[in-house]
């Protein structure tokens, strides 16, 4: 919502503070912020031993920054295929499309702390998230 013709209000938040809810591919989320038409803030957490079930994105893509703990990303788009070592300061994208899974080491100190903007704002539809096949079993309910 506008407060003068095209400027959008101020918003802030702590990660603290926000909902905790749960992603469609089982990790524990906190939206934060969003800038209308443009993009969402959240913050992604998964315990140690846990693995996500793997998933793609049917209208956004992502960036995340690892902040705490360590883990790792499968993506797959197309014929390309990878995994990456996920560590605080590691930044990673979820283009269109990109089937995704993740895990977090069992030994790690604590969950895996992610900070994602979505872009376009998460849609908030049972659609968004589609199913996809990935390389490990998920343990989350």
């Amino acid at each position: 919502m506008s407060n003068q013709a095209g400027q959008q209000p101020f918003h802030s938040a702590h990660t603290e503070d926000a909902p905790v809810v749960t992603a469609p591919d089982g990790a524990e989320v906190r939206p934060l912020l969003v800038l209308e038409g443009a993009g969402s803030l959240a913050v992604f957490a998964l315990a140690p031993g846990q693995v996500t079930r793997a998933v793609s994105h049917a209208t956004v893509q992502e960036l995340w920054q690892v902040t705490a703990g360590s883990g790792e990303l499968w993506r797959r788009q197309g014929g390309r295929e990878e995994t990456v070592r996920l560590v605080p300061g590691t930044a990673v994208s979820i283009p269109l499309g990109t089937a995704f899974q993740f895990r977090t080491d069992a030994d790690s100190d604590g969950p895996l702390r992610i900070t994602a903007v979505t872009m376009p704002p998460w849609p908030g539809t049972d659609r968004e998230a589609r199913p996809a096949e990935g390389p490990w079993k998920a343990t989350v309910r």
